[in-house]
């Protein structure tokens, strides 16, 4: 993976994460010459100079989050007031909220959970109905799981699909994909079986109902056994069933983890793999700085920076001014650098609002209102116990390479397989909901947000349980990451607007959220014999007023996305539904920016499935392009 500066390639793509990874790989082996400019290290260097590794291990993900090596630290504003936030830093100051980004190869499938769902079929159609391109329906994207999907947790299916060679599929999966994906079982993860069925039933008792009278709980009960039945039948609680078409019940639900052997996969074997059979190229330890145009306002490449840790979200960051290069492209430029990154370098590179740019004394080449704006994510809040007696399975556990854990880990056992998720499952936040909008994790730690040493409360943490209620598919949409200067070393300004800060006019996120908690904490009352009272909101906080100002002074989020959405510009769109930038040519962005709105309840597998879409799109242009070349040199007739 040489040094490319100055060189020339067919396709030059930004950023290396699950949209660009997935991208650069997927043209690479449709034998195109592409070049990953990536601004984080080489992880084989990392390794030869004993820094830290903590991505193989998926028990890690915490620590691999505040690996210094390859964060990018940003700190983000949830109001205009930082002090409505509740410090979780213990005094220490801090110029906004901590949003953990990862800078190295696979960018944030480095650090993530690795939780692979797909998204709601709505959220597809939904594309397909601003756009009035069909191909966005979700029928047709589910091909696109198809072909990344590795399905290793149904086992019967996949014999049943093989031995037909692919003739009978109904669960849809994939079975040779790129990605693998398999499911921990928490009997045999974490070992408090117990304690494990304590929860389930916990949960299951809520949704038969509450404090209803015994004839509707007795027709809730029948009601549910059917529903459950019907599950049983098409695979109990798999999200990423096609007979679902995305919409899970209320009710217990399957977590499936990228690995493989109990080992994280992510963008970052994908580039690897096509790096070693297709000469899939990477320049790591450069930090793009603007995209270059000619006249035409055609992309013909990308001028970065070269140099160790310059960005100044890094916690290791240099100072360093670094090298100027630039390399050029034959065909196009792709931008995958992230919710946040991507608009910064559109910004840059003179793409984006005109006063804005002006302000700055950045020339306006193509003014698009929309580039920074949109910017949406989730609203997780977390419910905090003590556990009456430490967790089994943490006995001995040190999170690290030198514990038995770790030795189980090795041969395929114990608990480092998982993200730490023992229980999922899902909730309407109203009856009203078609589909269930929050879904709820039983962590077996300590977790409320993140801020600086988070993993550190992980690590320590051995009799804990936290319900993390995730808000899924959230109305607002007033959040924006704009410029503070020209300098591409400074992270851009990120200002979410929570709750009545934003477009959310009827409350809706914030009253889903609070009956999230109140839902949570009915079920955690059925567990009470293995749980000390609560801890996180804790006992004095009980009416709805209450628990809205904690949920205001507490909620946070880690799924970015929708800053460059396809649309028109005059609705503050930002790209065409093949991925192309308005008013540009060779322009495409492929990353968490592009949807209009966030999908589904984890939004990494949307991002793959984008960029095997757009893989798709681009080469067929690339066709295009060919046979028109052809057809135009072609001899005539006489």
């Amino acid at each position: 993976m040489a040094q490319a500066a100055g060189e020339t390639f067919d396709y030059v793509v930004v950023g290396s994460g699950a949209g660009g990874g997935t991208v650069a790989a997927r043209l690479a082996e449709a034998g195109m010459s592409v070049l990953v400019i990536e601004a984080g290290a080489d992880p084989a260097e990392l390794k030869a100079e004993g820094l830290p590794q903590d991505y193989d291990v998926p028990a890690f993900h915490p620590f691999a989050s505040e690996n210094e090596a390859m964060a990018w630290n940003f700190w983000v504003h949830d109001y205009g007031d930082d002090a409505k936030r509740r410090s979780r830093s213990a005094g220490a100051f801090s110029p906004g909220v901590l949003y953990p980004r990862c800078s190295t190869l696979g960018g944030c499938t480095a650090h993530n959970a690795m939780i692979l769902m797909v998204p709601h079929d709505s959220d597809w159609n939904a594309v397909a109905d601003l756009t009035g391109d069909a191909s966005w329906r979700a029928e047709n994207m589910r091909r696109y799981f198809e072909r990344i999907d590795d399905c290793r947790y149904r086992p019967l299916w996949r014999a049943l699909t093989l031995l037909t060679r692919g003739r009978f599929n109904p669960t849809r999966h994939g079975w040779a994909g790129w990605l693998p994906s398999e499911r921990p079982l928490p009997a045999k993860a974490f070992g408090d079986h117990a304690l494990m069925c304590a929860i389930r039933n916990a949960v299951r008792a809520d949704l038969v109902g509450g404090s209803d009278s015994y004839l509707t709980l007795a027709i809730k009960s029948v009601k549910r056994a059917c529903e459950r039945w019907a599950r049983l039948v098409i695979g109990e609680a798999d999200p990423n069933d096609r007979r679902l078409e995305g919409r899970l019940d209320e009710g217990l639900a399957a977590v499936p983890l990228s690995t493989l052997a109990g080992k994280r996969r992510g963008a970052r074997e994908r580039i690897l793999s096509a790096n070693e059979t297709h000469g899939l190229r990477v320049e790591f330890d450069a930090l793009a700085a603007r995209v270059l145009f000619d006249a035409d306002n055609r992309a013909v490449g990308v001028e970065y920076l070269k140099g160790r840790n310059l960005y100044r979200a890094s916690p290791l960051a240099s100072g360093g001014e670094g090298e100027r290069r630039q390399v050029f492209v034959r065909r196009e430029v792709i931008l995958a650098g992230g919710a946040f990154n991507t608009p910064q370098l559109l910004m840059l590179s003179g793409i984006g609002p005109k006063e804005q740019l002006r302000s700055l004394g950045i020339d306006a080449r193509i003014a698009l209102e929309g580039v920074g704006r949109n910017l949406q994510d989730r609203y997780e809040v977390g419910v905090v116990h003590k556990t009456k007696r430490p967790w089994a399975c943490l006995q001995g556990v040190e999170f690290s390479t030198a514990d038995r854990a770790y030795t189980e880990w090795l041969h395929g056992r114990g608990m480092y397989p998982s993200n730490g998720a023992a229980v999922a499952f899902t909730l309407r936040s109203s009856p009203s909901k078609q589909d269930p909008d929050l879904f709820v994790m039983a962590l077996l730690t300590r977790f409320s947000g993140y801020f600086p040493g988070y993993s550190k409360v992980i690590r320590a943490s051995r009799g804990d349980l936290t319900f993390a209620v995730l808000k899924a598919h959230t109305n607002n949409r007033a959040g924006r990451v704009s410029l503070i200067s020209k300098d591409p070393r400074d992270p851009a300004r990120v200002d979410f607007r929570y709750f009545e800060e934003g477009t959310d006019d009827g409350g809706g996120d914030l009253a889903a959220v609070v009956e999230g908690l109140r839902r949570v904490r009915a079920m955690a009352s059925g567990v009470g014999a293995i749980l000390e009272a609560e801890d996180i909101p804790g006992a004095m906080i009980r009416d709805k007023d209450a628990l809205a100002q904690f949920v205001r002074e507490n909620a946070w989020g880690h799924h970015a996305s929708c800053t460059c959405p396809i649309g028109a510009p005059d609705n503050g769109g930002v790209l065409t539904s093949d991925f192309r930038v308005h008013g540009t040519k060779g322009l495409r962005v492929v990353d968490a920016s592009v949807f209009p709105r966030i999908p589904g309840f984890f939004i990494v597998c949307a991002i793959y499935m984008i960029a095997e879409k757009a893989a798709d799109v681009i080469l067929a242009a690339a066709q295009g392009a060919q046979s028109e070349a052809k057809r135009a040199f072609a001899p005539t007739a006489n």
